[in-house]
């Protein structure tokens, strides 16, 4: 769409089920580091008259004659879907900042979200109860699944691409998609493979793990290649996959998008950041005066930057000096939403942010455990028969990887058209907002409140 893009933000999330009878029950602890920096068919089941195989890049699939469903959830459902999705995130976020220390954190609750829905489509007993509430599930049954299939509309239906005044290319690019990676021996439950047809798009490719784990590994992390535009190349790391593994459902999410008001380039500085750690550091600070919807309460600022076609936008909030502890906290009691709430036209918003750009990875059983999905990934509790009754399977492991980079680029025209109707309609008092210690953000859809990306800058010259 256009070169540099202002904020591109990639997530996968990875779920490897392996085969429970026989494998150990070692506890896989909370590791997370942080670095600078489509729809499918499906099906497999013993049942030949209901399914064909195909070549799809040299992976065989089998493919069902059930083909992805139109979005029809009743508007309420998909809120209700948006509504559990956020607060499973903020539930997250303070198991994932805990172990990142002072560091910096992005990850996507939408994916991981995503993938453990898919995962819970073959959950049964205990262990969907105990996936159901750690994952702030509201709905049950077709109704969470069309849900997810609905939201996933929405989101998709983002996508625009323009012209400035000045042509130069402005938009926005939001894609997901979902992929299936069965054992070619093991015959799945066809209600668990039509439901993840019709309402996730997920293809089932078949892949040999008793012999050929690692040529299976690469075959999976081509394709998360492929759809995170090359910048998660290596999700799944070596080791991770192996003799015992049945299945393994990934969730990719793209998003490249152009701000509704850019920054000047020319007006880029050098300043001061005050990290979480104490140190100041010289980050490049980005810099605009636009009218900026933003908010101000007790211990925070916060202010709203739209991307281009104003349906997506990032949320920052700023809490004041000394406070970046108090106010995290408050995340799980509803920030995000008060925050949301309070966002009003303030005249001129006159913003100084950094730039940054890293991403995280993370290996996420330690903290889904502790958010209260246990039997899931017990050998011995887990409950998957929902998915095939061949083999008993269990959770192994549970991979995320998010990116994300933010700098001036984006829509010169809009800006400043924006600018100059506000200001030429009446004077207005303007507000000035220097970012120059840690920050939350959160990239949130306008419409549904769903929040698809959310972390922390505690230090954006961090590598």
């Amino acid at each position: 769409m256009h070169k540099g893009p202002i904020v591109s933000l990639m997530v996968v999330a990875v779920l490897a089920l392996s085969l429970a009878a026989l494998a150990g029950c070692g506890d896989s602890g909370l590791t997370t580091t942080t670095t600078g920096g489509g729809s499918n068919t499906t099906d497999t089941t013993a049942d030949d008259t209901t399914n064909s195989t195909v070549s799809d890049g040299g992976v065989q699939m089998a493919v069902s004659p059930i083909a992805r469903v139109t979005a029809s959830a009743p508007r309420a459902d998909i809120l209700s879907v948006s509504k559990g999705m956020n607060a499973f995130g903020t539930g997250l976020y303070a198991i994932l900042t805990k172990s990142a220390g002072s560091g910096n954190v992005v990850f996507s609750p939408a994916s991981i979200e995503i993938a453990l829905a898919m995962t819970y489509a073959g959950a049964n007993g205990d262990t969907a109860a105990e996936m159901a509430k750690a994952l702030h599930f509201a709905l049950q049954g077709d109704a969470l699944h069309q849900g997810f299939n609905s939201l996933d509309s929405l989101l998709e239906s983002r996508n625009w691409q323009g012209k400035t005044e000045d042509g130069k290319d402005e938009g926005v690019v939001l894609k997901t998609a979902n992929s299936l990676w069965g054992h070619k021996d093991l015959s799945f439950e066809k209600v668990f493979l039509d439901t993840l047809a019709k309402d996730y798009g997920a293809g089932m490719r078949l892949v040999d793990y008793k012999t050929a784990a690692e040529d299976a590994r690469v075959a999976i992390n081509k394709w998360v290649a492929d759809q995170t535009n090359d910048k998660i190349k290596d999700l799944v790391p070596q080791g991770a996959l192996d003799d015992m593994t049945r299945l393994v459902l990934v969730n990719a999410v793209y998003l490249d998008a152009t701000w509704a008001s850019q920054f000047d380039k020319a007006a880029t500085h050098d300043g001061d950041f005050t990290t979480l750690a104490g140190p100041t550091v010289t980050a490049s600070m980005m810099a605009q005066e636009a009218a900026f919807r933003y908010a101000k309460d007790d211990g925070w600022q916060a202010v709203e930057l739209p991307y281009a076609h104003d349906q997506l936008a990032m949320l920052l909030v700023v809490p004041d000096q000394g406070r970046f502890a108090e106010v995290e906290a408050r995340l799980g009691s509803g920030l995000l939403d008060r925050a949301a709430g309070a966002l009003a036209d303030a005249g001129e918003v006159d913003l100084t942010m950094p730039k940054f750009k890293f991403r995280t990875q993370a290996s996420l059983p330690a903290a889904l455990k502790a958010l209260g999905m246990s039997k899931a990934f017990d050998p011995l509790a887990a409950d998957f028969s929902g998915m095939t009754t061949q083999e008993p399977l269990y959770i192994s492991d549970v991979i995320h990887e998010a990116y994300i980079a933010v700098d001036e680029e984006g829509t010169e025209a809009a800006a400043a058209t924006a600018v100059v109707m506000r200001t030429a309609s009446a004077p207005a008092q303007t507000v000035q907002l220097t970012i120059d210690r840690p920050f939350l953000f959160a990239l949130r859809d306008l419409d549904t409140g769903a929040v698809l990306f959310l972390g922390r800058v505690t230090d954006p010259t961090a590598a």
